[in-house]
């Protein structure tokens, strides 16, 4: 099969298209031809060298594909040759093949691109076990999503608003906060002119913000604590910034604060099968129904990944990036 390898750790141009070994199916697996791979910053880590593949992973990128089942392992159950999946993977997905446990894969329903659920797994997974699972975002709460029109803040805002939630999000442009406008969100900060901290306080009559969902992290730690409602949960999931954080604990002690931070790659094979069965049964009948939708800004070929990786790093994409064999 052919995927999209990792020679030298660098730039973009480390992608290299080239022909690797097929991969062995176990008793529960399944194989998927890949129809995409989704684009994640974890991708973009691993390319650099920072974030290689798990042992037991295929060491090529991709966390997220959607495809067809061509082969199920003679214990696998819940799948038949045929069917329409996507699935979250700890690597591997940037190939024409992938091999997941099948408890790690989500029926596509007819009613959604095939092409497009590559970009459903790994943000729905993360969005997910954050802000539900972990945060308990319940109706007539606040949740702030940081990085807004991003493929987690696209996400975010769809399952906040599905849930009851309002909705704010900072985004660093007129275009960007539109798009976040348009799937739901109340509150919008143009993070590059306003500070998120004194708009969440206007805006919610200095109640604050119950949930927080940061990619940023860095010097949006002190900020964060400072916009946290009482009894508020910070969810700190990246550090796009690539700086240290740094606040005080007594301000966040006086608001008897949670400041929590998460990774779903290196999670236990359980802790991820349970989060895919929470989105079975309680984000999917959303999908199914098209009360919520992947945004897709963009499809590369895998002979333009390069391209894709640098869409990404420049921040110029509004929803999720994908990858076509």
């Amino acid at each position: 099969m052919r995927a999209i390898i990792v020679e030298t750790p660098g730039g973009p141009e480390a992608l290299t298209l080239s022909t690797v070994a097929d991969l062995s199916v176990g008793a529960r697996d399944i194989r998927i031809r890949v129809a995409a791979a989704g684009v994640n910053r974890a991708d973009v880590a691993q390319r650099l060298g920072a974030y290689p593949s798990p042992a037991g992973a295929p060491g090529w990128p991709g966390l997220e594909v959607s495809g067809v089942v061509t082969e199920v392992g003679p214990e696998a159950t819940r799948f038949a040759v045929g069917d329409r999946v996507c699935a979250l993977l700890a690597g591997g997905g940037y190939a024409t093949e992938a091999v997941v446990h099948e408890e790690l894969a989500l029926p596509v329903p007819d009613s959604v691109d095939l092409v497009d659920a590559a970009g459903l797994p790994e943000a729905l997974a993360t969005v997910w076990s954050n802000v539900f699972m972990s945060a308990g975002l319940a109706a007539g709460e606040t949740l702030l999503v940081h990085g807004g029109a991003s493929g987690i803040g696209t996400t975010a805002i769809q399952l906040g608003t599905l849930a009851g939630a309002r909705v704010a999000v900072t985004a660093g442009s007129a275009k960007k906060l539109a798009v976040c406008r348009s799937l739901g969100a109340e509150i919008l900060i143009d993070y590059r002119e306003q500070d998120f901290a004194a708009e969440i306080a206007a805006a919610t009559d200095s109640h604050g913000a119950d949930v927080i969902l940061d990619i940023i992290g860095g010097s949006y730690a002190a900020r964060n604590v400072e916009a946290l409602a009482v009894n508020g949960r910070i969810m700190v999931i990246a550090n796009q910034s690539g700086e240290n954080a740094s606040f005080n604990p007594f301000h966040l002690m006086q608001k008897r604060g949670r400041y929590w931070g998460t990774t779903l790659r290196a999670r236990p094979f359980a802790e991820k099968a349970a989060i895919i069965r929470g989105l079975l049964t309680d984000v999917w009948p959303w999908l199914e129904s098209g009360a919520f939708h992947p945004v897709i800004d963009s499809r590369f070929s895998f002979a333009e990944a390069a391209d894709a990786h640098r869409r990404m790093e420049a921040s110029a994409h509004v929803g999720k990036i994908v990858l076509v064999p």
